[in-house]
């Protein structure tokens, strides 16, 4: 029998760590996940497509793939360029830069809805000078946007910034030397580098835009069928003891995620194995 090395843990040790770890995600990640798709499916599959028939619920889900699709582009562009000016110029406040874009990661969603509401309310700053030219911010679409896109900016620029870091400028420096331009530059040498650091925090971002919950929920007013995401709609209808209506949307929500993890997994495996067939 081959001697134990100084820092492997015995086999005991082993075995309680990986119980302890297997029963905390049984309770806090597989039975609310379970519940959820029980409660969905407690009356069967025609009361719970029924949920999907409510006008309230299309526009819901309407408008979240809305929000999706506006923040989500948004922030991959914001996180490009964010990633470029970090990794590849050296300037002062490059180390509050950073700071900047982790900002949400450390401010309360619903404090980001109250810092919009305060800035487009009507009584605020510039609700006054938007109530003259009719345009409406709060309680309507462009807050939604605007609250979705500030809880998820981060996402992408964390995920590119330390692969532009690990490319370093010489392949750009050479490009250029021979006569590229900066935007083939950008599609031939460093978008080939990046794309998968890309594609993950795009799909991190999305998942995080359609479950957000409290920063829409202050500046969206709770509007049915017009203001309404899907995760504010799944709390109205629980609360009005639409168990299986709540369970349903929330249910379709949890495939998404799945969805999400899915993809994400996919990229784990094919990730490393790109990265030794350029080395």
């Amino acid at each position: 029998m081959s001697p134990r090395r100084a820092t492997e843990d015995p086999w005991w040790a082993k075995l309680t760590l990986l119980a302890i770890v297997l029963a905390f995600l049984a309770v806090v990640l597989f039975l609310p996940l379970i519940t959820v798709f029980y409660e969905a499916l407690r009356k069967g599959w025609e009361a719970s497509l029924e949920a999907f028939k409510d006008p309230d619920a299309i526009a819901a889900i309407k408008l979240t793939l809305l929000t999706a699709a506006i923040a989500v582009p948004f922030n991959a562009a914001f996180g490009i360029c964010a990633a470029w000016a970090v990794a590849k110029h050296d300037f002062r406040g490059k180390s509050f830069l950073i700071t900047l874009i982790d900002l949400p990661f450390s401010v309360s969603p619903v404090v980001a809805g109250l810092i919009y509401l305060l800035v487009f309310g009507l009584q605020d700053w510039f609700g006054e000078w938007l109530l003259d030219h009719n345009i409406k911010i709060i309680y309507a679409v462009p807050a939604i946007v605007l609250a979705t896109i500030f809880v998820t900016f981060p996402f992408v620029a964390r995920e590119v910034i330390p692969l532009m870091q690990e490319q370093g400028v010489a392949e750009e420096e050479a490009a250029v030397s021979m006569g590229a331009g900066g935007l083939t530059t950008f599609w031939r040498v460093t978008a080939p580098n990046i794309r998968w650091g890309l594609f993950y925090g795009v799909l991190l971002c999305n998942a995080r835009a359609m479950g957000e919950f409290g920063a829409v929920s202050v500046v969206s007013g709770h509007i049915r069928g017009q203001t309404d995401t899907m995760p504010l709609h799944i709390e109205i209808l629980y609360d009005d003891y639409n168990l299986v209506g709540a369970f349903s949307v929330a249910a379709l929500l949890c495939l998404l995620a799945i969805v999400t993890l899915a993809l994400k997994t996919l990229l784990d495996i094919v990730t490393p194995a790109e990265r030794g067939l350029a080395h």
